[in-house]
């Protein structure tokens, strides 16, 4: 039997479903029938192979203690060597309920209570709030705004671990939410100073498979040597769309930086993963390619079609140009709004769930976030809706 989930164009109604996308609009304070394409999961049933797999344990019957063995990690280093060219070994990979979990726990080992902890704003809006909720600093080296490229102040990345005497820098690589998939001249600048000054690199890659310019690379295989100091950060939860599932894979080649973070999740009380993200795991590693090709493709045409709508009946919005992610960082700032003013217009006169900017950083005022992995029929809605702000 072949794939069966290809139709991206099918609708699926998720309410109901305990979802946080559509069921919990009302409790965040938002309208009831607001149209949600805010937080990064998408819409699309996942393949038919991961159904199937977790269908097959389900009928089982017994959910006990589980853990990865050797099929899992073959299947893991498989995708990893097909999609992006880098060997792991198994003793390299701990498994987390998530990525935002891992990257707590490498603030607890690797710095200090009181000590700074590296961003580059706009970014991910979970990185602050671990930071600040374990009672480090968060400093921000932000990203510059140039003709519609966000590009790295190195200068300012480098003035700043020194002034502020950082230990541990987060990178978000694809970078969420401005679309930037990092060149190796980037990359291999960012390591090359964070070597210099003996800092750790956390690099977040869970949108590593959507890419539509340049190629992702692996932070730690961009230059011999910067396995000493990195942690790389993997999960199937976006690319399959898995998330509830709560499986990552973080990698770390170095066993003493491995041996600290590994301590820690242990204090956190964390062991072993639950079997069912295990099963869709392997299945979506193993068997998952066909519908992962087919998804990217679509993505690219939602792509295509927000673009161009957005240049067609949105004058005064600008798409900042993805090359990774399907999350789409929208300017607003033409429409001469507060922040507040535009987070209620989106919601009460367009009837829309985004991600505000400003959530990522003073950097990100003015901006929007849009989730453009649904349906056209979907995406269209959303942004005929923006039409009337």
């Amino acid at each position: 039997m072949g794939e069966k989930n290809l139709d991206f164009d099918r609708v699926v109604d998720r309410r109901g479903t305990e979802c946080l996308k559509y069921d919990f609009a009302v409790k965040r304070g938002r309208p009831k029938d607001i149209l949600p394409l805010w937080v990064a999961d998408m819409d699309f049933p996942t393949s038919s192979y991961v159904q199937e797999a977790l269908i097959r344990q389900a009928e089982h019957g017994i959910f006990g203690y589980s853990d990865g063995q050797e099929a899992y990690f073959r299947a893991l280093q498989g995708w990893l060597v097909r999609r992006h060219q880098w060997q792991i070994e198994e003793e390299w990979v701990l498994r987390t309920p998530g990525v935002v979990f891992a990257i707590a726990m490498a603030v607890q080992a690797f710095t200090r209570e009181g000590e700074a902890v590296l961003i580059q704003q706009p970014v991910y809006y979970p990185f602050s709030e671990v930071i600040r909720d374990n009672g480090r600093r968060v400093v921000s080296s932000d990203l510059v705004l140039r003709e519609g490229r966000y590009e790295i102040d190195f200068e300012n990345f480098e003035e700043t671990i020194l002034r502020e005497h950082v230990k541990l820098f987060l990178l978000c690589s694809p970078h969420n939410p401005v679309g930037r998939v990092w060149t190796r001249e980037e990359l291999r600048t960012l390591g090359q100073i964070c070597r210099r000054h003996g800092v750790i690199v956390f690099s977040d890659e869970i949108h590593s498979d959507f890419v539509f310019r340049g190629k992702h690379l692996v932070f730690s295989s961009v230059e011999e040597g910067f396995e000493d100091f990195s942690i790389v950060a993997t999960a199937p939860s976006k690319t399959f769309n898995l998330a509830g599932l709560q499986i990552s894979n973080i990698i770390v080649q170095n066993p003493d930086l491995r041996h600290r973070l590994r301590r820690k999740i242990d204090c956190a009380g964390y062991s072993q993963p639950n079997v069912m993200g295990l099963v869709a795991s392997r299945a979506a590693y193993e068997k998952g390619e066909e519908w992962f090709d087919h998804l990217l493709e679509y993505l690219r045409e939602n792509l295509d079609f927000t673009r161009e709508f957005v240049r067609q009946y949105l004058p005064d919005v600008k798409l900042i140009e993805p090359e990774g992610t399907y999350l789409v960082w929208l300017d607003f700032r033409g429409k001469g709004l507060t922040d507040a003013q535009l987070n209620e217009a989106i919601v009460y006169q367009a009837g829309l769930w985004l991600d505000s900017g400003e959530i990522f950083g003073k950097t990100g005022s003015g901006f929007q976030r849009i989730n453009i992995a649904c349906p056209r029929s979907v995406l269209g809605e959303a942004l005929e809706r923006l039409k009337r702000i």
